[in-house]
């Protein structure tokens, strides 16, 4: 009896090592908490690690707003994998915070990936022409809007940005007014003005386009319910999905997710944003958002890592299992799939032109601070009104003391 127990101990011992060797590679990750942002970490992380049964890849998430604001310093120390936003770079780069990627890939692969870039998103995880994050994920500012209330409605999706006006009369309209989501705005309106910001160094924006971007927004914020400044895109899709107070937005970043059906209580669809007048050319240039792959600069399973953000950014990974897990992907060829347009409404064939011409924003160190203050600024304004020359030199100010 004294052998069989010793047996039984010896085999449970053996085991325990031998599941303590197959999971000695340990990689943690940081994303954010949203669907789109944490679901395609773990199923890819999942199937990596049945590839790769030596591998344990975990995935932790942080709120939208924390995405946004926490310094990405404090995470890189945590983390060994970080899905960032692109104006993180500068910071991430000059601070040796995360590893230089072109000294790591092939250099096939990174051709592939800069040919199928959407839009300027692989160009906006570069500084000092080195890459430090791969993109997984494209997203500007897009229209949306309820088929089922335009329908019952007898409206039709508006063209131009007075139509989009008419509309907010009738209280149909809905968009995100907090902070960050004003600054993106106002930057769109700039550029879709002819004037891309911070071409100058001494200002932002020149004030002959800042006042009037200033006024076509306001012109449009003073009409719509003022819960839209407590609202971020997430929620803005929840209130359109949810109730059937709202029937469109004119702008706010893509969510494909609003696109799947069963996703929502209502199904959204998603288009190109308006135009600014009758006689434009194209239709607004909204502001680029989305996410990238870093790896911390001090992980310890660099080759692991390096192997594992391939694969996610990977043509095969971006056009089936990622974006069947939600994602909203970063290869073109991914955003060009007839199935993926078919399952989702033709959500990526209807806003990629959006994402091909959207404004790329500054990368430098030190931007994040300006962007964390200017979007509080223009937020007030819109709300409470007040003197838009001197909001414009108050961007001035910010916009030095972060050079």
């Amino acid at each position: 009896m004294c052998y069989i127990f010793l047996f039984v101990n010896f085999i449970f011992i053996f085991e325990y090592l031998n599941e303590e060797t197959v999971t000695q590679k340990i990689i943690k990750g940081i994303t954010w908490d949203h669907s789109r942002g944490y679901v395609p970490m773990i199923a890819t992380a999942q199937r990596f690690m049945e590839k790769y049964p030596d591998v344990k890849i975990t995935w932790e998430k942080r709120s939208l707003q924390d995405f946004a604001d926490k310094p990405i310093g404090q995470l890189a120390a945590e983390y060994d994998l970080l899905v960032i936003d692109h104006p993180w770079i500068g910071y991430g780069a000059e601070e040796n915070k995360f590893l230089a990627l072109d000294s790591y890939l092939p250099p096939a692969f990174l051709e592939d990936q800069k040919a199928n870039s959407v839009g300027r998103s692989f160009e906006s995880y570069t500084y000092n022409n080195k890459l430090w994050s791969l993109p997984i994920d494209a997203a500007t500012p897009v229209a949306s809007y309820r088929p089922d209330l335009m329908q019952k409605k007898h409206c039709s999706l508006p063209v131009t940005f007075d139509e989009v006006l008419k509309m907010a009369e009738k209280g149909y309209v809905i968009l995100p007014g907090i902070a960050i989501d004003t600054l993106m705005n106002f930057f769109m309106f700039c550029v879709s003005l002819g004037e891309a910001p911070f071409t100058e160094k001494e200002a932002v924006i020149s004030e002959k386009t800042g006042l009037e971007a200033l006024a076509l927004y306001k012109s449009l914020t003073d009409k719509v319910d003022p819960l839209c400044f407590d609202l971020n895109p997430i929620k803005t899709y929840e209130q359109m999905a949810a109730s059937d107070d709202y029937l469109y937005c004119p702008f706010a970043y893509g969510y494909v997710n609003y696109a799947w059906p069963g996703y929502a209580d209502n199904r959204l669809e998603f288009t190109d944003l308006v135009k600014l007048k009758d006689t434009s050319d194209q239709p607004l240039s909204s502001t680029l958002g989305g996410t990238g792959l870093a790896i911390a600069a001090h992980c310890q399973e660099k080759e692991i890592a390096i192997q594992y953000i391939e694969y996610v950014a990977s043509e095969g990974c971006q056009q089936n299992l990622y974006v069947n897990s939600g994602g909203q992907p970063a290869h073109l060829k991914a955003w060009q799939s007839s199935t993926a347009n078919q399952a989702t409404g033709q959500y990526f064939n209807a806003t990629l032109p959006a994402l091909q011409r959207a404004y790329l924003r500054p990368r430098h160190n030190g931007y994040i601070h300006f962007q964390d203050q200017a979007g509080k600024f223009i937020r007030d304004y819109l709300r409470t009104g007040g003197s838009a020359h001197n909001l414009l030199q108050q961007l001035n100010h910010l916009q030095n003391k972060a050079l």
